[in-house]
């Protein structure tokens, strides 16, 4: 396996599940989704995940989704795996999806479950399956039933994880008892990464391995030393930065992702705020209030959140190096 596959195959702590920039003309901002990528690596995030949820994959058209993986992978430059989602509810197209993403660069994909059609748990396993045998990837099984309508059952796990390149799973179920109960089925180095922020330190403190998560774009710091205090048995200090991220979370979560995170990066200047239909941006009560989240967070965790003074520092420091 090369060098960064294993980095893959051992993923824990925070990495976020990236949003896509859009500029006024609803392109896809490069500049601004390069820059972020940079920002996230320096802010300590262990892996970038593109074309996923967050970043609006539904919306994206093909060329588009290449371009995001293979601007990440350049921005990354090794440092960090790119994990690249890549899943439909077509098997087909999910396969043309992993081809293109592996030929664009990426180093993993994440493989959501099949959505709206609602296959049984046996062809859950048969479209993973083909999923699988179509790339040389290490693949990270996607759980969100709230958004597929079909979820997958421990059972299933158990098999697909057998399956070489099916290597762990984003759990988005909220059900925090799941890597206990899992663990003998799948052993230790199947990656457990939680999917649901509100739900992520009690699911790493069962055995999970991270999170792959929404409120890491934005307070990346508070969410790293959160994790790094509950692998150390620092409960009482992982509580402590837990009190602010389930705020900031909670606030993120009010209306559909990612349009209240879109908004709150675009008061630290990082990107518009825009989000493609259906998604709608925030009304102007809910801009109000995730601002005054926002600013409240400022005033004790600012060196922990994500900033203009970040994207300053980065513009110069690439400057100096040019």
């Amino acid at each position: 396996m090369p060098a960064i596959g294993r980095h893959v195959s051992k993923l824990s702590g925070y990495a976020p599940a990236l949003p896509t920039p859009f500029d006024a003309g609803g392109n896809i901002d490069s500049a601004a989704f390069e820059a972020f990528c940079d920002l996230q690596i320096e802010m300590g995030a262990t892996a970038l995940v593109v074309c996923g949820t967050t970043g609006e994959a539904p919306t994206l058209r093909p060329a588009e989704h290449a371009a995001l993986i293979r601007v990440a992978v350049r921005v990354a430059r090794g440092r960090v795996p790119v994990i690249a989602g890549a899943g439909s509810n077509s098997t087909a197209h999910a396969i043309e999806l992993t081809k293109d993403a592996e030929a664009a660069g990426a180093d993993a994909i994440l493989s959501v479950v099949p959505y709206y059609n609602k296959p049984m748990q046996s062809g859950l396993d048969a479209h993973f399956r083909a999923v699988a045998q179509s790339t040389g990837l290490p693949i990270i099984l996607y759980d969100v039933p709230s958004r597929t309508g079909r979820g997958l059952a421990d059972e299933t796990v158990a098999r697909l994880c057998e399956v070489p390149n099916i290597i762990g799973i984003k759990d988005a179920t909220g059900d925090v008892s799941r890597p206990m109960r899992l663990k003998p089925f799948v052993g230790a180095d199947f990656r457990q990464l939680s999917g649901d922020d509100a739900t992520a330190l009690a699911y790493i403190t069962q055995g999970g391995h991270g999170c792959i998560s929404v409120t890491a774009n934005l307070a990346p710091g508070l969410c790293r030393h959160m994790f790094l205090a509950c692998r150390q048995g620092q409960i009482a200090n992982a509580q402590r930065f837990a009190a602010p991220v389930m705020r900031l979370t909670a606030a993120l979560f009010a209306e559909t992702s990612p349009a209240p995170l879109k908004y709150a990066l675009s008061l630290r200047g990082l990107m518009s705020p825009s989000v493609r239909l259906p998604l709608v941006e925030l009304s102007e009560q809910a801009r109000h209030e995730l601002a005054a989240v926002v600013a409240e967070l400022d005033e004790r965790y600012a060196e922990h959140l994500v900033g203009k003074s970040f994207l300053v520092f980065n513009s110069h420091r690439q400057a100096v190096a040019g």
